[in-house]
């Protein structure tokens, strides 16, 4: 009867615990306590029911875990700042990375700007965005 009990309890937390976290991550071992507690209500030995939860623990994590991952991935929307990759700007404050200054206009905002290859870009030269790191755009000469 204590292992009933027992086996409830964990199957219990690991439920709460796969709700509290909600990233497919106890869900695995509640599937294995599950498996002990049917054991336990057959009257088996408590080696077994320690044996069933590791492999059904195993088996759940390997074989359901990547399918499960897969149909419960979410995509990724482009945020505003990601659609100005790709863009061209105009330099408004000449770009030296050496100095940390550097400014580009792009579609009338004004973004802090790197050059990508260290280079000093003088103003009102075209550069196209090629990332963004923070809130900052690197740039190359077009």
């Amino acid at each position: 009867m204590v292992e009933i009990i027992v086996w409830l309890s964990v199957l219990a937390l690991l439920i709460v615990g796969e709700a509290v976290t909600v990233g497919l991550t106890f869900i695995w071992f509640a599937v294995g306590a599950a498996g002990g507690l049917i054991v336990a209500l057959f009257h088996g030995s408590l080696l077994l029911q320690l044996l069933v939860f590791l492999v059904l623990s195993g088996i759940s994590l390997v074989l359901v875990r990547p399918m499960a991952k897969k149909f419960l991935q979410t995509s990724v929307s482009p945020t505003n700042a990601d659609l100005v990759i790709g863009k061209t700007a105009v330099v408004t404050q000449t770009i030296d990375n050496m100095t940390g200054e550097g400014q580009v206009s792009i579609s009338g905002q004004i973004w802090s700007a790197r050059s990508e290859h260290g280079v000093v870009i003088p103003a009102d030269t075209t550069v196209k965005i090629l990332r963004i790191e923070g809130v900052k755009v690197f740039v190359e000469s077009t």
